[in-house]
């Protein structure tokens, strides 16, 4: 019989000592080593590889390569954020809040490819009942969808062997557990065992597999940092459960861009993929009011048009509040000290709030030169015309940087009609601007304002 061992596990980062602690001397969290008690021997049901199925030695150039084949699922949003499809063998981990729509999404895909492939969808929180009423509200024909409850790992394991489905779906990886390890479910050294075991499924057995992680109150996935570095793919799905469109970002993708972005919409029949994301963002945007622009930003391979809205008011307190919804709170204080240094503004008794439109948040330094000029219009209260664009990198001195893929980024403005975009100065020449557009180069910040505001 396998000999015990007895531990005490930190419940947030997975560190373990032989005794108990208050406070973890790995991540610094109190009260959160519990004990564990583990067995020295795996069981073989593992998902561990044998003696005979390991590989041998090989010279790289003697490997035969392979086109890695991809499932292609009806979403074009979803096989998108993926690189282009699902790659068979690959672990998927998709994160969000509670209710966000993580198993309606799954449930969608699995039930759209089960007409053409043998699908395993595994649920842990509801009963094959609820799963039954959820499905029956999509649009998706499930009939030939293989439904499973269960949480036992040594029972998902002989059943995914037996069936050895081309796609397996485990909602969610928080409610498995392994026998084998005493510590409750959804524990640190449970959700590890789980994933490990899972992923030894995947790339034995050659199975899409897509694993279900909850998020803690931060935002991140439950469980140790090592789950994500585990898998191939990590996804989160984003949104405000207020609004009906929902965002799923790739962070982490071995066989595609780490940078794409899928946007759904949600329905009553499920979740329905947004065909021209700029036009979505748009449609409620504000013309001609101070303190609104319009930037042009990548997402992965994807070109997007997303309003910037700025208020800026006097305050009245000793230190003015700086606010920002979307993108980063920093960067909005250095583009506001640009502004004062470079171009004399005194927003040193001004309150500014800004925020990206939409539930977006942007992080590519190209939106720079958008929020420093609303900023600016919501100072002067002078609005900016209503169809100028604006991309640029801003620095601290004052300079409008080169952007990448700027040709998409135009004709993304031109295809929606707006009739002049203002870009750096150095990413113009070899290449054609469309005609139904003007494209204007600034060295730098005045010069955009300038053109922006009629000032200079």
């Amino acid at each position: 019989m396998a000999k015990k061992k007895v531990v005490f596990e930190c419940m947030a980062c997975g560190y373990q000592s032989a005794k108990w602690m208050g406070k973890c001397p790995s991540c610094g969290a109190w009260n959160q080593m519990e004990e564990v008690v583990e067995r020295k021997e795996a069981s073989p049901k593992h998902g561990v590889r044998r003696r005979e199925s390991h590989s041998k030695v090989q010279k790289l150039n003697e490997v035969h390569h392979e086109t890695t084949p991809r499932i292609k699922s009806k979403s074009e949003e979803f096989n998108r954020v993926l690189g282009g499809g699902i790659v068979t063998g690959s672990l998927v981990l998709i994160g969000g809040d509670p209710g966000i729509g993580k198993s309606t999404l799954l449930l969608q895909i699995c039930a759209a490819l089960s007409q053409s492939y043998s699908v395993l969808y595994i649920t842990g929180e509801e009963s094959l009942n609820q799963t039954k009423i959820r499905a029956d509200r999509l649009d998706e024909d499930s009939s030939n969808l293989n439904v499973f409850a269960e949480t036992d790992l040594e029972i998902i394991h002989d059943t995914v062997v037996k069936l050895k489905p081309d796609l397996l779906v485990v909602d969610s990886i928080q409610t498995v557990f392994h026998p084998d390890i005493s510590s409750a479910p959804g524990s640190v050294s449970q959700v590890r065992e789980s994933t490990q075991s899972l992923m030894n499924i995947a790339k034995q057995n050659n199975i899409a597999t897509f694993i279900v992680g909850h998020v803690t109150k931060e935002g991140q996935i439950a469980g140790p940092r090592l789950l994500e570095h585990m898998v191939d793919t990590v996804l989160y799905f984003e949104g405000d459960e207020h609004h009906a469109y929902r965002i799923l970002r790739a962070v982490k993708n071995r066989f595609g861009s780490t940078n794409e972005m899928g946007i759904f919409e949600m329905k009553q029949s499920g979740l329905k993929g947004v065909k021209n994301p700029s036009e979505m963002f748009l449609e409620e945007r504000s013309t001609n009011v101070p303190g609104s622009t319009i930037v042009s930003t990548m997402e992965g391979t994807r070109p997007l048009l997303i309003e910037v809205q700025a208020l800026v008011t006097p305050t009245t307190f000793n230190n003015p509040r700086r606010m920002a919804t979307g993108i980063d709170h920093n960067r909005l204080s250095l583009l506001m000290a640009v502004l004062e240094k470079k171009e004399n503004y005194l927003l040193q008794q001004q309150d500014a709030y800004i925020k990206v439109a939409g539930g977006v948040r942007l992080t590519e330094p190209a939106v720079d030169l958008g929020v420093i000029i609303s900023t600016a219009s919501s100072f002067k209260d002078q609005a900016v015309d209503g169809l100028d664009c604006f991309v640029g990198e801003v620095g601290l001195t004052g300079e409008v940087r080169r952007v990448s893929r700027i040709e998409q980024r135009v004709q993304e403005a031109a295809k929606l009609g707006f009739k002049r975009i203002i870009i750096p100065e150095s990413n113009i020449g070899g290449w054609t601007f469309p005609e139904s557009i003007q494209v204007i180069g600034v060295k730098n910040v005045h010069e955009a304002l300038s053109f922006a505001l009629g000032r200079g």
